[in-house]
This record gives C-alpha cells, structure tokens and sequence, in this order.
C-alpha cells in the first residue's frame, strides 16, 4: 500500500521520514508541550529516529495505524504530526494523537489536519468510531475535539504513566454517523 498522502488548503500530510527525525526531536523535546502527549519527552537525536520507525512500523502491524507529518504548504519542516492507530478492523474502531510545533499552535492548523485524517480514517479505514484520550488539564485539545464532534464519555483514573506520575485522562470520541466530515 502506497501512504496516503493527503492535502487540505494549508497542509500536506505525508508520511513522516528519517529526515524528519531532529524536527520530531524539536517538537517532543518541548517538555512543556509534551506534559500532554503521554510520553516523557525526547532528549537524543537516536529517540527521535526510533520514533520514526515505530511510526512506519505502524503500518506493517497485522491492523495497521497510519502516522501523517504535517507540513505547510508553502514549504519547511513538519510542524506536527496526526495518527490513527491501535485499529480494530473486526470493531470498526481506532484511537487518534496528534501534537503541533508549539510556534504553529492557535492557527487552527491541527484542526484543518484532523478534519482531512478522521475524513480518511472513516471512509478508507471503514471506521465507526475513533477514540482519543486527553488529560484534562489540556484543555485546548478537549475544546478542539469537542469542536470537531467528539463526545466526552467520561474520566479514566490513573489511565496513563509518563513524568513519573500516574495521569488520569479524559476519554471522547467520534462515531461516523455524528461526523459531519466528507472524505478528502
């Protein structure tokens, strides 16, 4: 299968590339922005390149995930990343992440991003519902979701381990028949 590269008015999604690996280290780096990511930060060149082959890895999984760089259309480094992973194809379901370069943040860049990978996800994946988890505290992401039709469905104690702390996170998702997105 070839990646699905996708494009919006302002962005390309396109599959992330070792070459990307020190602008992965700049944004996972950011130990302010990834106190919400639900990993520690990265702090070597060789993280960040292993976090490109996980993400490629993805899709050699016998339910593959898709892991999308996103990039300006007018040219650059990623500033972020979008992925459908942990797919359940006999269940119709999968989860989403995503983060953004903390300068590219309040331009509704991730959200247009979102709009064209949970487009994708329902019409070439066959989903049914996509899933996302969020601590409670991000509260700009829980707006985003919320905005693109996620559903909040409660709290899970102690769900997630990173900063040397149990986390609790907020559990919403999107079911395709309350989505009002098209295919890209």
């Amino acid at each position: 299968m070839n990646f699905p590269i996708l494009h919006t008015q302002r962005l390309t999604l396109r599959e992330i590339l070792m070459d990307d690996a020190p602008t992965l280290l700049d944004i996972h780096g950011d130990a302010d922005a990834m106190r919400w990511y639900g990993t520690d930060p990265l702090s070597t060149l060789e993280q960040a390149r292993q976090m490109v082959e996980k993400f490629a890895g993805w899709r050699s999984l016998p339910a593959p995930g898709v892991r999308w760089g996103l990039a300006l259309n007018s040219g650059g480094p990623l500033i972020g990343s979008i992925g459908l992973f942990k797919w359940n194809t006999g269940w119709r379901s999968c989860a989403l992440g995503y983060e953004l370069a903390r300068g590219q943040q309040g331009r509704g860049l991730m959200a247009e991003g979102l709009r064209a990978a949970l487009a994708w996800g329902f019409e070439h994946m066959a989903l049914n519902r996509i899933e996302a988890q969020v601590h409670p505290d991000n509260l700009a992401s829980l707006k985003l979701l919320e905005r693109l039709d996620f559903k909040v469905e409660g709290r899970a104690r102690q769900a997630g381990f990173w900063l040397d702390r149990y986390q609790d996170l907020i559990n919403l998702s999107l079911l395709s028949e309350e989505s009002a997105l098209t295919a890209v």
